[in-house]
């Protein structure tokens, strides 16, 4: 990808109990998890903080915290990109996703009641309005709104930080595959999840929910699509 090439994250209102540092580094994370800062385009403080109008000062700390996170890189020069990826470690994040978001399904079920539920088919129904409309980042949020709405319905769950992690290190990844194919088959295994709620089917819900995670992947799984990964994040 042109490394200079135009850069749209999108800013969301601050409010007043949220410090700048916070906002600036809620809206960076936001913009690496939903695919806005893509493999391959370089950032620097300055332009970041001209797109954010703020100091550089908390974008340097919300870039600090972000690469502790392994969502991005800041190298020598203090340029910044999103980490190198491999099929090796694609392949690795993409199974831990379904690992541990398996289990938090199983773990949130017996905490969803109909509130939840038909907070579950509200979003669902978003997605599908976002997949008419083609509109792709929308597509994206959606879905780990539902997933994360899903989840959080344990009051005891410890899993979500682990969760995002690996959406940070995932996202600019299947946003650039998203976009460079022409044609592309979303399946839509959450009626599948709703479905098994219903029931009170752990195990269907498991199982939907890991289709769900291993077929939005697929897509961007193959060699092809692998190589073009690697291509633009070494650059």
């Amino acid at each position: 990808m042109d490394k200079k090439s135009p850069i749209k994250i999108t800013l969301t209102e601050r409010n007043e109990s949220v410090t700048i540092t916070q906002w600036v580094y809620q809206t960076l994370r936001n913009a690496v998890m939903y695919g806005e800062i893509l493999p391959g385009r370089v950032l620097t403080i300055r332009e970041l903080a001209g797109i954010l109008d703020v100091s550089p000062m908390p974008v340097r700390e919300a870039l600090r915290q972000l690469a502790a996170e392994n969502a991005l890189e800041i190298q020598g020069n203090r340029r910044v990109m999103v980490p190198k990826m491999t099929a090796m470690k694609f392949n690795e994040l993409c199974e831990a996703r379904i690992a541990i978001e398996s289990h938090a399904a199983a773990r949130a079920l017996p905490y969803i009641d109909s509130e939840r539920l038909e907070q579950l088919r509200s979003i669902d129904g978003l997605i599908d309005q976002a997949q008419e409309e083609d509109n792709l980042g929308q597509i994206s949020i959606l879905n780990q709104s539902f997933h994360r709405a899903l989840y959080t319905a344990n009051p005891h769950q410890v899993t979500l930080p682990l969760i995002e992690s690996l959406w940070l290190q995932l996202g600019p990844f299947m946003r650039m595959a998203t976009s460079e194919l022409e044609e592309h088959y979303l399946v839509d295994r959450h009626n599948e999840a709703m479905s098994a709620i219903e029931k009170k089917d752990a195990y269907a819900l498991q199982v939907a929910i890991a289709a769900d995670i291993r077929e939005g992947i697929a897509f961007a799984g193959t060699p092809e699509m692998l190589h073009t990964f690697i291509e633009n994040s070494a650059h």
